[in-house]
């Protein structure tokens, strides 16, 4: 939609209030709202001031003047207000120079859409992430010196089938048996249902909703695949979505990789294309149906790995996901159809356009727009460098001896590996100026002081456990 056009809507829909986003550096969604009568053309110009030094990992405090700019083209209704609210994503601006600001995350993802039109290689990159995520009935945790906890229930979950429920009625989930049931021991279809369908009414394109593997709770919305910057946007769209669903229903959402200790984590295997002229560059002769493009894609994917992982499971939660037996890909090897391969190539259709590769190591605890980039600017420098991957790995990888094991590349066993990999392997990611070194330092420093170190600093619960009686 043009400004114009987003006014009329305002008009039709007897808007009352405007509810500008835009996303912080670690990967939340921020707003704050005008009144509908405040809004006019010249705001989608000049835009509107804010304090950028309150905002994670961006200004200090003596140049804290930020802008942003609303993009026309998001405008949406939001379905939770009680008050008519429309929403729009924004850029954000430096308000003396009027440059894009380079810790935005999702003027990075512009400018990653932007370096891959201008090297030749292709004009689009699609993206399609399949999120999962735990809806529980209850959680309580904290940490302070004398103590350190969490609780988390479900009414689906195992451990509850001898709770006094009054009556207890008995369907529960067995570890690892969560996926596909049908209700009535799925007792979530009808929230899951009720988020699908405000996506849909949210302009969200929906390919399918089901219950995953994990005993509690644990969910999939699928959105169909969009070009890189749109699905950063859906996926803003799409968390906002799900949690507010939950939480007028009484119940949470957490998009934290692994909640629970001895069940499946939640990941967001990421699907990415290239295309150019209207055409798939990832189809052709080569093993599962591959271009040569599409197989040194993966080359660049499986070389960059580890330092991709510090944008793509950017949390110390992050890395207890990644770990063997629980169906989540700690070897950095690809295959057709294997998904214990970190890259897999998806065979379900023979259409030259559903040829993609499937990037299984992301989670959806990942901020979206720094996330795609990151992939996309992996899988580029592996198409400009002629990266091969090497043979594929079609064997289950669990079932390997030690010794092909010892062989087969791992994942980064802690964000902390993951953010010194980035910090010695980023070159890749300068390229265009997409990400900046400022960007990857900030990224580096803010991750290590407030993540790695707070929890190196803490005593864990299962410490007790373990060194009490000592």
């Amino acid at each position: 939609m043009s400004p114009q056009e987003v006014l009329t809507m305002c008009r039709e829909r007897d808007v009352k209030a405007i509810d500008f986003r835009f996303m912080d550096f670690p990967g939340l969604w921020q707003h704050f709202t005008i009144p509908a009568g405040k809004l006019d053309e010249a705001v989608f110009e000049d835009g509107l001031g804010f304090d950028g030094s309150s905002i994670r990992g961006w200004q200090a405090i003596n140049e804290s003047d930020m802008l942003l700019v609303p993009e026309p083209s998001s405008a949406w209704i939001d379905p939770f207000t009680k008050l008519s609210t429309l929403c729009m994503i924004c850029n954000v601006q430096d308000p003396i120079t009027r440059e894009d600001y380079s810790r935005d995350p999702r003027n990075v993802a512009r400018k990653a859409a932007n370096y891959l039109k201008s090297t030749g290689v292709a004009d689009t990159c699609f993206i399609g992430p399949e999120a999962e995520f735990f809806i529980f009935d209850d959680v309580r945790f904290d940490q302070t010196p004398s103590q350190g906890f969490y609780s988390i229930d479900s009414v689906e979950a195992e451990w509850n089938r001898g709770a006094d429920e009054r009556p207890n009625l008995g369907h529960k989930l067995r570890h690892k048996e969560g996926y596909f049931p049908c209700p009535p021991a799925d007792q979530l279809m009808d929230i899951r249902n009720e988020m699908m369908q405000l996506m849909i009414e949210s302009g969200l394109d929906v390919e399918c909703q089901h219950h995953e593997v994990a005993t509690a709770g644990q969910a999939e919305i699928d959105l169909k695949y969009d070009e890189m910057v749109a699905m950063g946007d859906h996926m803003c769209k799409y968390k906002y979505i799900v949690k507010n669903v939950a939480h007028r229903h009484n119940k949470t959402v957490t998009f934290m990789p692994k909640p629970l200790f001895s069940d499946n984590g939640s990941g967001m295997h990421t699907h990415i294309s290239f295309w150019k002229n209207g055409e798939p560059l990832f189809a052709g002769n080569g093993y599962a149906g591959l271009s040569d493009e599409a197989l040194f894609a993966i080359g660049g994917i499986l070389k960059h790995a580890p330092a991709l992982l510090a944008f793509t499971n950017p949390t110390t939660n992050s890395y207890k996901r990644l770990v063997p037996g629980y169906e989540a890909p700690v070897n950095l090897a690809y295959s057709q159809r294997n998904r214990s391969a970190s890259c897999r190539i998806p065979m379900y259709s023979p259409s030259p356009k559903a040829k993609r590769i499937e990037f299984r190591c992301p989670d959806p605890s990942s901020n979206p727009y720094l996330a795609f980039s990151a992939l996309m600017m992996a899988a580029l420098d592996g198409i400009q460098n002629k990266t091969h991957p090497g043979e594929p790995l079609d064997k289950d990888i669990y079932d390997l001896s030690p010794e092909e094991l010892a062989e087969v590349p791992k994942t980064p066993g802690s964000l902390s590996e993951s953010l010194d990999a980035l910090a010695a392997d980023h070159e890749f990611l300068l390229r265009g100026d997409v990400f900046t070194e400022d960007v990857i330092n900030t990224w580096i420093e803010y991750k290590q002081k407030n993540e790695v170190e707070a929890i190196n600093l803490r005593p864990h619960p299962y410490e007790f456990c373990l060194y009490y009686d000592i």
